[in-house]
């Protein structure tokens, strides 16, 4: 009996939304279960030696799997059924072919790197970036004799055509890393004139770099990279898509080709996610539009009183742009949102910011971003703490930012917080 694969009914498209309430699950195979059960097993039972041959040439990639069929289960680090919905479900928010899920974000996307960088070759990154990521391609990578060169978002088309120009020089630019917005100061970087660049370059080389894009701060809802030239999208699941800060998750979806190698690796080095945290990603799934809208909501009227008050000096946020800004153009054509995750800054440097983050009541002091509630911190001194003092001030990290996360509390109980810590 086959799963549950249907995207439409009688010629009409069905949107993601309404497809994370059933797709890829068939309850008939399940006692009749509304809900996908946590399949909470380790091993699975083969029918005969030769079907357990079988599944095992087909998951290592031994044997091509037939047309229309999927893998045979073996064992929960190769595959699982709770792990295969939740992947068929991103992988329809991203419209994309394959996803594979490991067990947090920076997991992905080191199995991604590991995936297609090899030693001698060049990774190319956008900056500022997340701070795990940041550490493990200069810090990590390097060991492994994989160099990294990164450009500033906010120098666009230009500084990645200097870093593409740098990495050439090195060696093989195997892997072009963006984060769009940046986290945390929300620059875009348009992702086709990337991939017109990567294209150009691919001329010069003997392998096409992959392009991948970190779509943590919008995605899935608010943007959607592979429709603009992208390779490879990823999440930490950890934050919207989970969105209630109870696990750890990451993601990776792109075309059945590049997937394939990923989960390849993924499955050899052990990243895969576990089959609780695959479950709760299937119950977050159900409501993450509504999250995402209701959230998005309130941080316009959050920034909305930030930016009348007369500590503020700056609000990083894309809803804000200017027809005049370079980035207003690739805000119109490549996002459907603005996000609920935005920083500002505070005049009086750290102990004006430390001051703010000490008086919240409502609001919480802690990283991540993405939950129901709503999370305030301090970059410079948290999660970009391991990038270099010159190198945060040079990519706008500066001691007065403050990043926020809007949850979906009321947005005027939260102004009210915001309100007595700027006092």
């Amino acid at each position: 009996m086959a799963s549950n694969k249907k995207t439409q009914i009688n010629g009409h498209a069905l949107k993601p939304e309404s497809l994370m309430m059933g797709y890829g699950y068939n309850p008939q195979l399940s006692e009749g279960s509304i809900k996908c059960p946590n399949f909470q097993t380790s091993t699975f039972v083969f029918q005969s030696a030769e079907q357990g041959k079988d599944f095992f040439n087909i998951v290592s990639g031994r044997k091509p799997l037939p047309e229309g069929q999927q893998a045979g289960l073996v064992y929960s680090r190769f595959n699982n059924p709770t792990l295969e919905i939740a992947e068929n479900r991103i992988a329809v928010w991203d419209e994309a072919e394959d996803c594979v899920v490991t067990g947090s974000g920076m997991s992905a996307i080191s199995t991604m790197l590991m995936t297609f960088a090899e030693p001698g070759d060049v990774i190319v990154y956008s900056e500022p970036i997340y701070g795990g990521t940041d550490t493990l391609v200069n810090v990590i990578l390097k060991k492994m004799a994989i160099q990294a060169v990164g450009f500033l978002s906010s120098d666009g088309q230009k500084g990645l055509k200097q870093a593409l120009d740098t990495a050439s020089s090195l060696g093989r630019v195997a892997v072009v890393m963006l984060e769009t917005p940046d986290n945390p100061t929300n620059h875009l970087i348009d992702i086709a004139a990337t991939r017109d660049q990567i294209d150009a370059l691919t001329t010069k080389q003997d392998k096409a770099p992959i392009l991948a894009v970190d779509n943590t701060m919008l995605g899935p809802l608010w943007q959607t990279p592979l429709a603009h030239g992208a390779d490879l999208c990823l999440y930490s699941l950890t934050k919207y898509v989970g969105g209630h800060s109870d696990l750890l998750g990451g993601s990776c979806s792109g075309s059945k080709a590049l997937i394939s190698q990923v989960r390849k690796v993924r499955n050899s080095i052990g990243t895969t996610m576990d089959t609780h945290t695959a479950w709760l990603i299937l119950r977050s799934l159900e409501t993450l539009k509504i999250r995402m809208q209701a959230a998005t909501l309130g941080a316009e009227k959050v920034i909305a009183f930030l930016a009348q008050h007369p500590k503020v000096t700056r609000i990083d946020y894309p809803g804000l742009l200017k027809p005049d800004e370079a980035d207003y153009a690739i805000y119109q054509k490549q996002c459907q949102g603005a996000g609920s995750t935005f920083s500002f800054e505070v005049s009086g440097g750290e102990s004006a910011a430390f001051s703010v983050l000490n008086s919240l009541q409502l609001i919480k002091l802690a990283v991540s971003l993405g939950g129901t509630e709503s999370l305030a911190q301090h970059p410079a001194a948290m999660t970009h703490s391991g990038v270099p003092k010159a190198r945060r001030e040079q990519i706008g990290v500066t001691e007065g930012l403050i990043r926020l996360s809007i949850g979906i509390e009321e947005p005027d109980d939260l102004i009210a917080d915001l309100q007595q810590a700027l006092a």
